[in-house]
């Protein structure tokens, strides 16, 4: 009898000791690092063939020896004589997991082992082989645990979860593996005549593992190599003997199964690569597959059976507003078609399962590649139906003050953009505190920016809302799900304070009075467009037809682009950053906007002020409330610093000129007697510069007019 050590990913290992207690395998004992197990050549081929559950199937070639540091190591992988194992010729390659605490590094490890290897080669009198790290004739495993390290032969050869029938996935595929560790847990394989229905198919896979499954298939009978074919104690005439006796075996229960599973999605190219993986599989007159909407699902399939999906997590499906959506309404739809039915669902974003009003009987953890998941196991009964959510139900909109709130916000404001050819707004900002968030409306698409919760506030509360919120804003607003951008807003500092969210690079274009702007609504946390500002732009304007304007810290340049529209003689555009500078200048093409007298400068605007000798009619400041960006000289500071940046500002403002100066700090105080000594009057305009829709955050910014005495 031979030592295995069988390898899967988190969640699968138990279903991976039935599995191969089931097949034949002996002295079956589950820990974390694996299934370890006894078998004869065999049975061993026979596992290999048929295990569904396992990513890697390795033999062990050693009894465990002490390992404390490199020389240890290397003497435990030199007393092994590989020479009995591979040949000269043979391309081999050296995995190491563990390590301890001189053997961090598992790189480190694989290449003393791999040096130990050749030695022994050498000291043969051999040719030393040769390292091939991706397809190796040999795969050696060195694992090191708990301060002993044991040798294997990758026996199986890589990923045994890769069936070879997939020619195409959808965005967040499955592996093989986990999706035959579902099916099992889902309880389907216990009465396969009932029927099998995935909501979200995508390409298919975990239909075809479950039909495969009913149909008694060995999943390894295709496959076309093994990690033991160069290994010199393989006995290629048993594997044969069992293969063929596997192909005999699966073919009969392929002609006898009367399995019939379902799979619907809502992207038909997805379903294109389903129909081809089935059909690949030799499985496609076994399952059907339709495309149409998950949420849209009625029971066509007779008696009652087992849902089973894989949501895809956002990638596929969407942002978390398309999330909530799905989830809420795909609650509704179990209930109202499918009674008595098992459903069963796997998922990252566990929060959502809230969404479905479920109670579930079972839930199991899993990993997904990287993600922790967990699969949920419903039953539709009576008691479903009659449960009382705990939290407040989605479909009842006279439930929630978010949405009355919204509703009545909706209303307020009709009047106002009548009046105000502005398609961007604030349509809601934190009205009710216990929904943190604020709501821009650009255009056809929305903007939801969660506000970071107080710590005394339950995250499970906050989420619950936050999902309230993504569920009503786009239904009140007759926004579309998919052009809904969440973004979560917290205090930023110093060079975090644009953060990047990711790059789509996407623009979209919205119109304020007669200037058109482009934003940008996924890629960073603001947008490209200060919307509490719309006032300010327009007062600036106004002081600059016919005059000069100097825009300071200017972002994306909107000050600039409504002053130039307004008829200003000249206006000169800086910012420190070439990106906003780059995109100011598309807003000034957007506009049509061209020619000498709009100037653009990359610059640190303190230490441009400090050297710049031109005067402006008007000068607008609008500087972040605190930076310390690797391009500034030192840190920045906006109360702290506010009369030394008034002080360098005012020797670019003309005689009889104006400095308009705003800024964004809660709590800001300006500093009277520090002005007055330099001469310099101070007119607040807040009041002014707050539109209709920020009526309501009385804090969201401070302006002021600066001139001299």
């Amino acid at each position: 009898m031979n030592q295995f050590l069988a390898l899967t990913s988190f969640g699968i290992e138990q279903l991976l000791a039935n599995e191969i207690t089931e097949i034949g395998g002996s002295d079956v004992v589950q820990r974390p690092e694996g299934v370890y197990f006894s078998a004869d050549f065999k049975t061993a081929y026979l596992i290999c063939i048929k295990s569904r559950l396992a990513s890697r199937v390795l033999i062990s070639i050693s009894e465990p020896s002490p390992v404390k540091d490199k020389d240890a190591l290397y003497k435990a992988a030199k007393e092994i004589d590989w020479t009995e194992h591979f040949n000269s010729e043979d391309f081999f390659a050296v995995d190491f997991v563990g390590k301890n605490e001189h053997i961090r590094d598992s790189q480190f490890g694989g290449l003393t082992v791999k040096d130990a290897v050749v030695d022994c080669f050498r000291d043969a009198g051999l040719d030393r082989p040769s390292v091939e790290k991706y397809q190796p004739d040999i795969r050696i495993q060195a694992r090191l645990l708990r301060n002993e390290v044991k040798f294997y032969i990758d026996f199986s050869g890589r990923a045994l979860f890769q069936r070879g029938y997939r020619e195409g996935t959808g965005a967040a595929p499955i592996k093989e593996n986990l999706a035959a560790a579902l099916v099992v847990r889902s309880g389907w394989l216990d009465d396969t005549s009932k029927p099998l229905v995935d909501p979200m198919c995508g390409s298919g896979t975990l239909l075809l593992e479950a039909v495969s499954m009913a149909a008694g298939i060995s999943p390894g009978i295709d496959r076309q190599h093994w990690g033991f074919e160069r290994w010199k104690h393989h006995q290629q005439g048993v594997f044969e003997q069992v293969l063929n006796e596997q192909k005999q075996i699966s073919d009969k229960n392929l002609e006898q199964c009367t399995a019939k599973v379902f799979g619907f999605d809502i992207d038909g190219r997805v379903l294109k690569n389903a129909k081809a993986n089935a059909k690949s599989a030799g499985l496609g007159h076994l399952v059907e597959f339709k495309q149409a909407r998950a949420e849209e699902l009625t029971n066509q399939f007779g008696k009652a059976g087992q849902i089973l999906f894989n949501p895809p997590y956002g990638e596929r499906l969407g942002t978390l507003p398309e999330l909530v959506a799905t989830f809420t309404e795909l609650g509704k739809a179990f209930k109202q078609h499918f009674l008595d039915w098992n459903v069963g669902l796997i998922t990252s974003s566990v929060e959502m399962l809230a969404l479905l009003k479920l109670s579930a009987y079972k839930r199991y953890k899993f990993k997904n590649g990287p993600l922790d998941c967990q699969l949920a196991l419903y039953h539709i009964d009576q008691q479903q139906l009659d449960r009382t959510p705990a939290q407040a139900d989605f479909s009842g909109k006279e439930n929630s003050a978010f949405a009355n709130r919204l509703k009545k916000n909706v209303k307020a404001m009709k009047s106002w953009l009548k009046q105000n050819n502005v398609n961007c707004y604030r349509i809601y900002d934190a009205d009710i505190p216990e929904y943190n968030v604020a709501v821009d409306v650009y255009g056809d698409h929305i903007v939801i920016f969660e506000y970071a919760p107080p710590k005394d506030i339950d995250e499970t509360k906050a989420a619950s809302r936050l999902q309230e919120v993504v569920y009503f804003a786009p239904r009140i607003l007759n926004i579309e799900t998919d052009k809904v951008s969440l973004k979560t807003r917290s205090k930023q500092k110093g060079k975090n304070q644009y953060q990047a969210l990711s790059k789509s690079k996407k623009a979209l274009t919205v119109q304020e009075y007669d200037a058109l702007f482009k934003v940008n609504l996924w890629d960073y946390l603001d947008t490209g467009l200060f919307l509490d500002h719309r006032k300010t732009r327009r007062i600036v304007a106004k002081k600059s037809t016919g005059k000069s304007l100097l825009n300071l810290f200017a972002y994306t340049g909107s000050v600039s682009v409504q002053a130039a529209l307004a008829g200003a003689e000249k206006v000169t555009t800086v910012d420190m950053s070439k990106t906003y500078l780059d995109w100011a200048q598309d807003n000034f093409e957007l506009n049509k906007l061209r020619g000498h007298k709009y100037e653009f400068v990359q610059a640190d605007c303190l230490q441009w002020l400090n050297e710049n000798r031109t005067q402006y009619d008007v000068v607008f400041i609008d500087p972040p409330t605190f930076s310390n960006s690797k391009r500034m000289d030192k840190t920045f500071d906006v109360q702290r610093d506010h009369i030394d940046l008034l002080t360098i500002g005012m020797k670019s403002v003309a005689d009889n000129g104006e400095l308009v100066f705003t800024n964004n700090k809660r709590g800001f105080k300006m500093d009277f007697e520090a002005l007055e000594r330099l001469g310099l009057n101070a007119e607040c305009l807040t009041e002014v510069t707050r539109d209709f829709d920020f009526k309501r955050n009385k804090h969201i910014h401070n302006s002021w007019v600066i001139t001299r005495k």
